[in-house]
């Protein structure tokens, strides 16, 4: 079994191209007109996010990723964005407290979890999360989200507590700063499972290398996500928030996984 550190360092060609197609830091859609919304997304949002902003032609759309925590926290020393998209809805509720929104912010889906492994794993996949995990060797790792930084991480260990496999588990966590990095651990290797957003295990890029499979959503709290404009966004970063809630997107976001609100 390799070690978890020289699998990370590991040079190939095919993970750096991955983590520029999935897990960049920025992505820049075209300038339309010189006008540029900047926004800030939780890292599960990569996929669907892609497809929205090409979607939307009244302004280029910029996005920073990064876990919620992470970003909220971002926000608070002066993050220069006007939409702040997360991945649950306590951030936002936060932030609204602390009086550094124009609004009480909106819901505009609700996450699922996936259990994901390489595709070539011999683990019992199909017999649920309780059985891999007490498939792992000593040495293996599983991969999840930080829970003091992602609600997706605290959704997976919910999920293990559901299971009674908590405690088994924490003695292999090897822990994401985000949910996109928790992903790609398992997509390089560097962790024999993982619990994921099923909106990036979804994602060809992942899909090529990888398998999973849902995990029930009444396992854990509900992974509702809510966006919320800041203090001076233009009226540009109000007409995305606007389309991100038209039905138009809302279809595009159960496309990627997603449930939407009604």
């Amino acid at each position: 079994m390799q070690n978890l550190h020289d699998v990370m360092r590991k040079p190939r060609r095919w993970v750096c191209g991955l983590l520029l197609a999935l897990f960049g830091a920025a992505v820049p859609a075209q300038v339309v007109g010189g006008q540029v919304v900047k926004v800030a997304a939780a890292s599960n949002l990569k996929g669907v996010m892609d497809e929205l902003t090409a979607m939307f032609k009244a302004a280029s759309v910029q996005v920073t990723w990064g876990a919620s925590g992470s970003l909220a926290q971002q926000i608070r020393q002066g993050l220069p964005v006007a939409l702040f998209i997360s991945a649950d809805e306590v951030r936002v509720d936060e932030l609204v407290k602390e009086r550094q929104t124009q609004d009480a912010g909106q819901r505009y889906a609700t996450g699922r979890l996936a259990l994901l492994v390489p595709k070539d794993s011999r683990l019992p996949l199909d017999a649920g999360l309780k059985a891999v995990v007490l498939a792992l060797n000593k040495q293996d790792k599983l991969a999840i989200a930080n829970p003091q930084l992602a609600p997706y991480g605290i959704a997976a260990v919910e999920a293990l507590r559901h299971e009674g496999v908590e405690s088994q588990a924490q003695t292999q966590f090897v822990l994401g700063e985000n949910i996109a990095q928790t992903t790609n651990f398992v997509v390089t290797g560097a962790a024999q499972a993982g619990i994921t957003a099923l909106s990036l295990a979804q994602a060809p890029e992942v899909a090529q290398r990888t398998r999973f499979t849902r995990l029930p959503a009444e396992w854990h709290a509900p992974l509702h996500q809510k966006m919320v404009l800041l203090q001076g966004a233009p009226v540009q970063a109000r007409q995305f928030r606007d389309f991100l809630l038209s039905p138009e997107a809302r279809a595009v976001f159960r496309r990627h996984g997603y449930d939407t609100p009604p």
